[in-house]
Order: C-alpha cells, then structure tokens, then sequence
C-alpha cells in the first residue's frame, strides 16, 4: 500500500485577545492507501482542529500553522494556494463534518447540494448529476431517494442529514476520506448500515480513512491503527488491538474504562480523572471501583410507589393537502403506549431514529399536547389541567433537552438562567436567597461558583450539559426527562455526567426517564427498559433481562447492531 497522507510536526496555534493558545502541537500520523487511521480524545484534545488543517481550512486568523508539514501523496498541502486547494477538497479529499444542520445550506435542496459538486469536479451535466445524485442517496440507504433529494435539510431528521453529508463525500470518489464524528448522531442500526457502506466504498475505490470519533466501539471495530490526542499532544499510537488490550498511557486506560458494558453493572463509571492527576501523572488506581456492582432490580412498595402512569397514550400529526388544506393522514408518533414508573427508578426508552421516544417524552409533560390517553402523575391527570394549574405542576417535573448550546439563551448569564425559573415559580424571598441556591446548584453539578457571571458560549460541551442539569434541579423537581442528554459527549465527560445523575437520584430521591440510542448508557443507568418501535412500545422488562433475555426480534437487532470490538475485560 502506497504512502497516501504525512502528517509531519503540525504545530498550530490560536490568537486570543488573552494569551495564544497551543492547539495542536508537534504531531506526527499517517495514513496509507486503503487503511483506516482512528483518532480518538477529549474535546478540545486537538482533533479536529489536525482534520481541518488537512484540508487547509483553518481560519485565518486566529488560527495559524506555526510549522509541520502536510504531505498528500507527495505534495505539501501547506505550499498550494486555496485556488489549488479547491480543486483537491470534495474532489481528492473529501471530509463529512459532524454537525451536518449547519454543514448543509439550509435554502438549497439536499440534492442539489450533491449535484453541484459532481458537476464542478466531475464535469457532469445537470441531467448526468441529478441521476447520480439518486444514486448515491440510494446507497446510503435514504428511503425514496427520488423524492427526497428535492427535501431540503430541515425536512429531513439528524440521521438522514448525516447520511446526505456522507453521500456528498463519497460523490466524487475521493482518495481520503476525512470523518468527523460522523455517526454520533445515529442510533445503532444506522451507524451499522453507515459504517458497513463506507468500508465496502473504502475498499472499492481504495480510500484512505482518518476516523475522528469518541465511540471507542466504533474505533475498535472500523480502525487497522488507533492515534490518542490529549490536550493538543498525540499520547500514544499503535494498532487497534494492541491499544485495546494492551494501553501503555493512563489517558488511553481512563477513555478505556469509563465506556459502559452490557456485561458489567458498575455502580459508577470510572473516569480519566481515577487513573490520572490534572497534571497528566499516573495514578493508582483504586482497586475497588474495578469490582463489578450487581444491580438491584427490586422495589419498596412504601418507598418506591408509583409516581408516573401513561395510559394508552396517543400523539398523532395531521398532515395537510388539498385546496382546502384538509387533514389526510396522520403520522402516529406515540401510538397506545402503556406503563407505570414508579418513584426513585429509572425507565430507560430505546430505539431507532423516529419510534417516537422524543415525542413520548415531551407528551409526557404536555410540551406537545397528546391526541388520546392520560397521564397520571402522583394521582392527578395531568392531560385535564388547564394552563395554570400545568404551569404549577411543571415545577415537579423537568426536562434535560439533547443539546444544551440551543436550549440555553446565548443572550442570558448562567446567573440569569437559573433565577429565572425560580422568579416565575416564586421560589427564594429575595435575590440573595436565589442566588445562594444558584452557587450551590453550580457546585452540586461539579462547576465552579464563581463561573455564575459566564455565557453559554464559554463552556465546553459538558460543561454546558451540567448547567442544564443544574437548571432543571432549581424548582426541586421530583421526576425528570433526558432526552438524549449524553449523547453528544465524549465518553469521559459522559462518564461524569452520567455518576452526577446517580449521585443526584440517590440524594434528592429523583425519577428519571432516560432517552437514549445508546444502549449501552441506557442499561448502565436504567432499572427498567422500554424497546421503542414505530410509536408503540414493542418490549418492557429490567433492564437485565431486556439485554440478555430479549423477547422480541427488533430487539435482538438493536442489541446485534452494537459495535463489538472493545475487549469484554481490559487489563490495567
């Protein structure tokens, strides 16, 4: 296999007002013809800042590349002008970036979008471009391709989004592919489908792969070489196997050991903080935290009572058509869902994009209004109150949404975030009280106090994740709903976020829904779960006996499409 990328001393820098900061510093990679190189870290470690300096497109300023070369079959990139670079990007070297809402043109059909690119770098025709832009959304597996390639990007949900990014890279059969956390927001079945179609495109047109990714699953599966960044620095580089069974670094250890198992019941996850200082030092690691913790599947009548019934819940859309914009159909997004969760458990809900898990939870608190059925909190309906007697009772239930950058004001202080709910329900007698219970909020969730005076834009993504738990504790809620609440994290912060929420139920004595396509989240912190399938629940068990006892074939699918390439034991 020839020589395909050389990453040679990258060094780059970012220009603040305050200080400059050292981005990615003296790393060194490469990638030949066909292999697949997994990049794996924290955010902020450096790794995409190191992919887009592959494809030159670093902002300048702030960002600068002190030094360091970058060799594309030969050439160094960083000697080419940007009229040279166009004519390699989405041509030569593709990239499919990881949020794909803001990568996609939001007033340009997605089929265009595709089109457009075959026509610059492939010299098709309109007619030729169109045609093979069916094609290509075909082989990502987007259900009607010829009619959806004239959807544009809102129209469509987060999985087919990310699949027409991927269709976009791979539309001009690049020599390296560049994929930046490509299948983060896919549930299992998906990523399965996505990742089987990108390796057998890799291996028919021999692409090179750099795979940027959190989900050490994903990366022990998919990757022939694994390289560790951490705070702009690679920590260790070796073959997949070797990294997974044998880590020298107590970094690598750390990302290794806080991924929940199917296999194992730990009380808590272990962090990168358990086997390493702040300082990078290696630590010794407590013996105990390694012990397996049987989970208990049993209940109190007396202190575990039922808290939440749903009963033979509905929520349909009306779709609309005709000159008179009648009512046609409907989409089922709930559909005659049924259980009781009783008082300090937690109900984990799985399934694909789409089964309605989302919309179960929302209908749940009447942030969308259910069609038929009821919802009986602590004995009260729920679904017969008027606005104000909803507003009061909302105060007992939160809501912990999927993305906390778009469901914090970027306008608003964290100050001002978390008094705010306490003003409208009229809880503290004056602004000191508020803000007392805002600073032991901010230190209850692992943030500093001090950080009250902050905008959401200067937090990283768990920390951000943090003052969203943080907002939902303010009113003393009872029950709360995660919706997705983890999913964007990496696995360390994840692994943080996910013993807070233990930590808090055992304290507060909290109830939680748990909505996730990660399954492996999903039996960590559940006591019971429920399989998701076109808006119906299809199986409901504890957790145990859903993952090793499934009853029901979609379940078995869900369970079978779950990555299998990390070690059921490490050795530390």
């Amino acid at each position: 296999m020839s020589l395909l990328l050389d990453v040679k001393n990258l060094n780059i820098e970012f220009h603040t007002q305050e200080n400059i900061v050292k981005a990615v510093n003296n790393v060194s990679f490469s990638i030949k013809e066909g292999q697949t190189i997994g990049l794996v870290g924290e955010s902020g470690s450096g790794k995409s800042v190191t992919s887009l300096a592959c494809m030159r497109l670093i902002p300048t300023p702030p960002g600068k590349i002190t030094s360091g070369e970058i060799l594309f079959q030969g050439e160094d990139l960083l000697k080419k002008s940007q009229e040279e670079m166009r004519k390699i990007r989405g041509n030569d070297i593709s990239m499919i970036f990881q949020e794909p809402m803001t990568s996609l043109n939001p007033v340009f059909k997605v089929g265009e979008q595709i089109s457009e690119a075959l026509m610059l770098h492939k010299a098709m025709t309109k007619k030729q471009a169109w045609a093979r832009t069916i094609e290509l959304l075909d082989q990502v597996g987007i259900p009607n391709p010829s009619q959806k390639a004239h959807a544009y990007p809102h129209e469509m949900s987060g999985g087919q989004k990310q699949r027409v990014m991927i269709a976009m890279a791979i539309s001009c059969e690049p020599k390296l592919l560049i994929a930046d956390e490509p299948t983060t927001a896919l549930d299992v079945t998906i990523q399965k489908q996505v990742l089987e179609l990108m390796f057998k495109l890799q291996e028919e047109y021999k692409m090179g792969m750099l795979f940027i990714t959190h989900d050490l699953g994903v990366i022990a599966d998919i990757a022939d070489e694994v390289v560790v960044m951490y705070r702009s620095e690679i920590m260790e580089r070796n073959l997949t196997q070797e990294i997974f069974k044998k880590p020298t670094h107590p970094y690598t250890k750390g990302l290794l050991a806080c991924r929940p198992s199917l296999d194992k019941n730990p009380k808590r996850l272990l962090t990168v903080s358990d086997f390493m200082t702040e300082q990078g030092a290696e630590k010794e690691i407590n013996k105990e935290l390694l012990h397996p913790y049987e989970k208990s599947f049993s209940f109190d009548e007396e202190k575990n009572p039922v808290l939440l019934e749903v009963k033979d819940l509905k929520t349909y859309f009306p779709i609309k058509g005709g000159l008179f914009g009648q009512t046609i159909a409907d989409v089922k997004a709930v559909d005659g869902v049924s259980f009781q969760l009783r008082k300090g458990k937690t109900l984990g809900l799985v399934g694909e994009s789409g089964c309605g898990k989302t919309t179960l939870g929302r209908s749940i608190l009447r942030l969308v209004e259910p069609t038929q059925g009821s919802v009986i909190y602590d004995g009260i309906d729920i679904t017969s109150l008027d606005a104000p007697a909803m507003r009061e009772m909302r105060s007992r239930m939160q809501i912990i949404f999927q993305d906390p950058y778009s469901s914090l004001n970027p306008r608003m202080t964290i100050a001002e975030t978390l008094l705010e709910p306490m003003d409208i329900h009229g809880i503290g007698e004056n602004k000191k009280q508020k803000l007392d219970k805002a600073k032991w909020l901010m230190n209850k969730v692992g943030l500093n106090a001090n950080q009250l005076n902050r905008y959401p834009h200067e937090f990283s993504g768990g920390q951000r994740q943090r003052i969203s738990i943080a907002r939902a504790l303010t009113l003393n809620p009872e029950f709360i709903i995660c919706d997705e609440s983890v999913s964007a994290l990496d696995v360390s912060v994840q692994a943080q976020v996910l013993n807070l929420l233990l930590d808090l139920q055992e304290e507060f004595g909290l109830t939680y829904i748990f909505i996730s396509h990660d399954l492996s989240v999903v039996n960590f912190i559940s006591d019971e779960v429920g399989v998701m399938n076109a808006g119906k629940i299809v199986e409901m068990n504890n957790a145990d006996e859903v993952y090793h006892r499934p009853q029901q074939e979609y379940t078995r699918s869900l369970l079978e499409a779950i990555p299998k390439g990390i070690p059921n034991e490490i050795l530390f």
